[in-house]
């Protein structure tokens, strides 16, 4: 009789013990979910601020550069498209158009002297180089919470708890074509 209190009390401790692993596996999982959704959050307020200076960015560009308009409207298109992005993918992806874009109005500054005295321009280019600064912070920052999210959703034990409760891995947010990391050139 004694030796089958032993017997249960082992059981109930594996049992127990198993079901605090779960548990903690679990939260490991919520927490970096959480994580990287709050990263996201964090891209999505670096590109909120720079979808708002574009247009004055543009406006200051365009009475400097009247023949150019072809090139701003593009864009301004582009920002358009961005901020209807669905997928990470996909946001990433417009997002580095829009760079390359953005690249290619400050060349127009090497063109248009006057232009790049303005104080307005330099403002604006100023705090557009902050907001890239802080964006890429927030890439660097995202990307790390869905690189640690996604190992646990892949390594042993916890890919079981992952697969048992649907946890998907994430996209990084990165640049895809080596096309887009090189510098714009811009001919006049």
């Amino acid at each position: 009789m004694e030796s089958l209190n032993i017997m249960a009390l082992f059981f109930i401790t594996i049992f127990i013990l198993l079901a605090f692993l779960v548990v903690s596996i679990y939260n490991s999982l919520v927490k970096q979910n959480q994580l990287s959704d709050e990263a996201f959050s964090g891209i999505d307020v670096a590109l909120k601020r720079r979808y708002d200076l574009i247009p004055n960015l543009v406006e200051t560009v365009k009475g400097y550069a009247k023949h150019e308009q072809e090139t701003l409207t593009k864009v301004i298109a582009q920002r358009k498209l961005c901020e209807g992005s669905g997928s990470v993918e996909a946001r990433a992806n417009n997002e580095n158009i829009l760079s390359g874009m953005l690249k290619s109005v400050f060349a127009l500054s090497e063109a248009y002297p006057e232009l790049k005295a303005n104080t307005n321009f330099m403002k604006l280019q100023d705090s557009l180089d902050e907001i890239e600064d802080a964006l890429q912070n927030a890439r660097r920052y995202y990307n790390a919470t869905v690189r640690d999210f996604n190992i646990l959703v892949k390594s042993f034990p916890s890919n079981i708890i992952a697969n048992q409760f649907n946890f998907k891995e994430k996209e990084f947010f990165e640049i895809t074509d080596m096309a887009q990391k090189e510098n714009v050139k811009v001919a006049f």
